[in-house]
């Protein structure tokens, strides 16, 4: 069983070690770089996005202030072991970075929500290209934020979140691969799957479930979320709210095979909530991390993974 997960703190924006069975926070990387949002770790190195450096509006408060427009968001990796941080995308080679997520096999995938697309590259920085584009005129409801791939089936699935707390949220699938003489901002296989979601944000596919955040307004928003995958061709069924009340629901990490599903928000707060078909099954859910900065992404870092000490030696 994962005994930590890897959270990014978003501003100032860090890299965490958190222990799961004691809530401890170590750092894992003091600077992250501006706004970091997804995070994923595959064969010994930990990757990440980030979102750039907003422009603010002094006289608009919080969130609503920020403005990520600007092209300065960037795809970053470190080794486990240590060692110095490198650009896989330099800032300013693409939007906004928000969920990252890799096909096991060497290639990263992520949401780029200003950027109204989702991109792909190599690990080893190579091979960068666009999967989904839409068009700039699509505004806030063309924006792309989670992220989940299916090498098996050969799917991409994403989440376009739409207005704040506008009921306007879709999740969306096409293929992995490009149909044969399109184009990333032509494709004729995407299919919405579901509609009129409070604000859908990062997902997580386990078999033939689909889990997501949704940062949206109550009821439904704000809130852990759960359905199969619909066929090809029909829409999702009403989805499965497997928790509520949370301050702005952004990371998600499910670990299957012990039935629980971590949860991290810009409260702050990180969750354990167990599954209802899992073994830990009627628990109530179990706060982890409460009152820090405020957290994006989030995953479990793999079983037998080589760290330098939490103290530093």
């Amino acid at each position: 069983m994962p005994q930590e997960l890897l959270a990014l703190q978003v501003m100032p924006g860090k890299v965490l070690r958190i222990g799961i069975p004691d809530g401890r926070v170590h750092p894992l990387l003091d600077d992250a770089g501006a706004a970091p949002d997804g995070i994923v770790v595959h064969d010994g190195v930990v990757y990440w996005t980030t979102m750039g450096a907003p422009l603010t509006d002094p006289a608009a408060p919080g969130e609503a202030g920020q403005d990520f427009s600007r092209r300065n968001g960037g795809v970053h990796a470190l080794s486990l072991d240590g060692g110095t941080p490198r650009d896989l995308v330099p800032a300013g080679a693409m939007t906004t970075g928000k969920q990252l997520a890799c096909d096991g096999a060497g290639r990263l995938y992520w949401g780029d929500r200003e950027g109204h697309r989702i991109s792909s590259v190599r690990v080893d920085g190579g091979g960068l290209t666009d999967l989904v584009v839409n068009p700039a005129a699509d505004g806030v409801v063309g924006e792309c934020v989670g992220v989940a791939v299916d090498p098996a089936r050969g799917h991409l699935y994403w989440t376009q979140k739409g207005p704040a707390k506008g009921g306007r949220g879709r999740i969306l699938r096409a293929g992995l691969e490009i149909p044969a003489g399109q184009s990333a901002g032509h494709r004729s296989d995407i299919e919405v799957l579901w509609d009129g979601l409070p604000e859908p944000i990062d997902l997580h596919l386990d078999g033939d479930l689909l889990y997501w955040t949704d940062r949206g307004a109550a009821p439904a928003g704000n809130t852990l979320n759960r359905a199969p995958l619909p066929a090809p061709g029909e829409p999702g069924q009403r989805p499965e709210i497997l928790a509520d009340d949370f301050a702005e629901a952004i990371g998600l990490a499910v670990d299957a095979r012990e039935g629980i599903a971590y949860v991290s928000d810009l409260g702050g707060r990180l969750r354990a909530v167990p599954l209802p078909d899992g073994p830990a099954a009627g628990r109530p859910p179990r706060e982890i991390l409460a009152g820090r900065h405020p957290l994006t992404g989030l995953c479990l870092l793999p079983d037998g993974s080589r760290l330098p000490a939490a103290d530093g030696s």
